[in-house]
């Protein structure tokens, strides 16, 4: 496994993935728990920001903490199914400021066409966590990361709940310093390009279009 390749094996993301995995989940729990498995993913994908030295009082007097340092934290989902991660995020760090990234593929070319692009005005001081419940072919999330790049972004994290290899390949050859969070890394896509076994049309469960 790539060294920044994450598989996030806690017993309680598997267990959540499994669920969202049944056909016979409805849009409502689907969508509750993509936000619950965001949540957690967060929590393992955070764990290495840097803390530093601060002093709180407390009721019974004054306690030497550890706080973040460093960078403040920017959530952009890519659109639309992303937007499905946000909220359990912003549960964990409220005070993130959410950015939004709106693509759609060229049907001439097939290439990822940014159509909205809305960031917050100091991206490039801040550690980004750019969300997909998906990495298929990594397309969308390769042209992403480079309109991140573009306006300033220095520092990109990836979350997705389910990935397949070719996605994963795509990032490591386009943005090889780019880490990735996954729940589960499948076996790989089929002729239409969606993830097997995968979850299905993620956009099209968390919104009850399917």
């Amino acid at each position: 496994m790539d060294p920044k390749t994450y598989v996030l094996d806690h017993p309680l993301i598997q267990h959540k993935v499994a669920i969202l995995r049944k056909q016979q989940t409805g849009a409502k729990e689907f969508r509750e728990i993509v936000s619950e498995i965001a949540m957690l993913m967060c929590y393992e994908a955070t764990r290495d920001l840097p803390l530093q030295k601060a002093q709180v009082d407390t009721p019974l007097g004054r306690a030497q903490v550890q706080v973040l340092a460093g960078r403040k934290l920017a959530v952009v989902p890519i659109l639309r199914a992303g937007l499905g991660m946000v909220d359990g995020i912003l549960d964990l760090i409220p005070a993130a400021k959410v950015g939004h990234i709106g693509l759609y593929r060229d049907p001439e070319t097939l290439r990822p066409v940014e159509y909205y692009c809305k960031l917050p005005a100091d991206v490039e001081q801040r550690e980004v966590l750019l969300l997909d419940p998906m990495l298929a072919t990594g397309g969308s999330a390769s042209a992403a990361i480079g309109f991140l790049k573009e306006r300033g972004a220095k520092s990109i994290r990836l979350l997705h709940i389910i990935a397949a290899p070719e996605g994963v390949a795509r990032i490591r050859q386009d943005h090889p310093e780019v880490p990735i969070y996954c729940a589960a890394l499948d076996e790989g896509l089929n002729e239409h390009g969606y993830i097997v076994p995968g979850l299905g049309d993620a956009g099209d469960r968390i919104f009850g279009t399917w």
